[in-house]
C-alpha cells in the first residue's frame, strides 16, 4: 500500500482527500481480473448527481490503466471518499456521456486534455454508481 492510500486511510481522508491544486481524490477497491487480488488506487474525481466519475488517463500512456481492466471484470466495488465508504457499481461511459462529462473532467484538472493528446486511444470515463 502506497504511503498516499495508507495516510487516507488511517486519517479517514483528513490527509489525502484534497491536496493543493488538484481535485479531490477518492480510493477506489479493485479486485485483480485475474489474480482475485484485492488493491487500492488513489484517483482524483468529479461528481456528476448522485454519481462519481473517474478518469482512466493512466498519464496519457498508450495502455488503458490495470484499475479498469480489474473493474471491467468485477464492476461491483467499494470506494472511500473522504470519512465516507460508499458500494458503487462501474460502468463506462456511453459516448454521450463521455461527450458531455469530458469537459467538466478537463475543466477539474486541465493535465487531462494533455493527457488525451498524447495518446491514440480515447481515454475512457468510468461512472460509479451507488448500490
Amino acid at each position: 500500500m502506497g504511503l498516499h492510500t495508507r495516510a487516507y486511510r488511517v486519517t479517514r481522508g483528513v490527509v489525502g482527500h484534497r491536496l493543493p491544486g488538484l481535485p479531490p481524490m477518492l480510493l477506489l477497491d479493485h479486485e485483480g481480473a485475474k489474480s482475485g487480488q484485492r488493491r487500492t488506487s488513489p484517483l482524483l474525481y468529479i461528481r456528476d448527481g448522485r454519481d462519481v466519475v473517474i478518469v482512466a488517463s493512466k498519464g496519457g500512456y498508450a495502455k488503458h490503466p490495470a484499475w479498469l481492466h480489474n473493474l471491467r471484470a468485477h464492476p461491483d466495488t467499494t470506494v472511500q471518499i473522504g470519512r465516507a465508504r460508499h458500494e458503487v457499481r462501474a460502468r463506462e461511459a456511453s459516448p454521450d456521456e463521455h461527450a458531455r462529462l469530458w469537459p467538466r473532467a478537463v475543466d477539474a484538472y486541465a493535465a487531462y486534455e494533455d493527457y488525451q493528446r498524447r495518446t491514440e486511444r480515447q481515454i475512457p470515463l468510468v461512472i460509479l454508481e451507488p448500490r
